[in-house]
């Protein structure tokens, strides 16, 4: 049995962000450091910093006044802002910055008076991040049905955002419908999608022809992972989403010739060779990596993390 492995896979620059934002913050400050949700939707990753000093937290009456605390990179919507500077918390924000490039076109076309038409999914992080930017003027729609159910007032000026964690193919379906129904509608300037979730999907397209199945190594709520699944099972390819070795079904292995491998954009490399190693055990003998160059990408971290310790230079409040 043949393994093919993705090129780009596992970690983008927004999660490797986040991710070190907190080793820094437990490193300067030392243990606790709060997190309010999970810093990336990894279950391995999360347990590691935990086990370092991070306590994660759904909200932010979970964390002691005053305390250094940590906002996931998914993005909050400003009513958390607020209640941070109400604790007086010494607030870190590892919002990933495509995620803050979306908040910031909201914000843009609210002000010229635009409907905002947000293309995503119910309950996820990022979300209920976005909406909450302007719910009084945002419309959250979910599926070519919503967009055809959406009612606008004529000449309501519009624009298309998207969760930036979404399939591209389901995208421009619902794309379609809402400019077929309202051609007026505009697009931001570039794309929401974020590189990381556009280079991983294109990498599970070229590899499907190859491969009878498809494990995506990634934990359950990851959006990103999910849609990776939904890429190859849109090809024909059987796909599974597993978040570690011991989830694999040898069951699954049975007359496959060729088992794509990937991982979503928070999920830690090792736990990708240790699902390889898993498929050695069960006879894959052969493995090729799809070549891709790396995508270079990496944002700046927040500079008084790094910098000498001081009160001028401390966690801002």
């Amino acid at each position: 049995m043949l393994t093919v492995i993705a090129k780009p896979r596992g970690f983008c620059a927004g999660v490797e962000r986040a991710i070190r934002i907190v080793e820094l913050a437990l490193e300067r400050y030392g243990p606790p450091v709060y997190v309010r949700k999970e810093i990336v939707h990894n279950t391995h990753v999360v347990r590691r910093l935990a086990e370092l000093g991070a306590i994660f937290v759904d909200e932010l009456d979970e964390v002691p006044a005053g305390a250094v605390t940590i906002y996931s990179a998914h993005g909050s919507p400003p009513s958390v802002y607020r209640d941070g500077v109400e604790r007086e918390l010494r607030v870190i924000d590892a919002t990933c910055p495509l995620v803050t490039k979306v908040h910031a076109e909201v914000k843009r076309y609210v002000k010229r008076g635009y409907r905002i038409l947000l293309i995503g999914h119910a309950g996820h992080d990022e979300v209920i991040g976005t909406l909450g930017q302007a719910p009084e003027s945002t419309t959250l729609i979910e599926t070519t049905a919503d967009a055809e159910a959406l009612q606008l007032e004529p000449g309501t000026p519009g624009v298309i955002l998207t969760q930036t964690t979404l399939s591209q193919d389901d995208t421009a379906e619902i794309v379609a419908v809402l400019q077929r129904r309202y051609p007026s509608l505009e697009l931001p300037p570039s794309d929401d999608i974020c590189y990381a979730t556009q280079n991983r999907q294109n990498a599970v397209k070229q590899m499907s022809p190859r491969v009878q199945l498809l494990l995506v190594v990634g934990s359950r709520n990851s959006s990103n992972s999910q849609r990776l699944t939904e890429v190859a099972r849109a090809r024909g390819v059987r796909s599974h989403l597993i978040d570690g070795p011991a989830d694999i079904d040898p069951a699954w292995l049975e007359g496959v010739e060729a088992v794509g491998l990937t991982s979503g954009a928070s999920a830690p490399e090792d736990v990708v060779q240790g699902v390889l190693a898993r498929l050695k055990s069960l006879g894959a003998r052969d493995v090729d990596e799809i070549p891709a160059p790396d995508e270079g990408v990496v944002f700046a971290l927040p500079p008084f993390l790094h910098a000498p310790r001081n009160a001028a230079q401390d966690a801002p409040h």
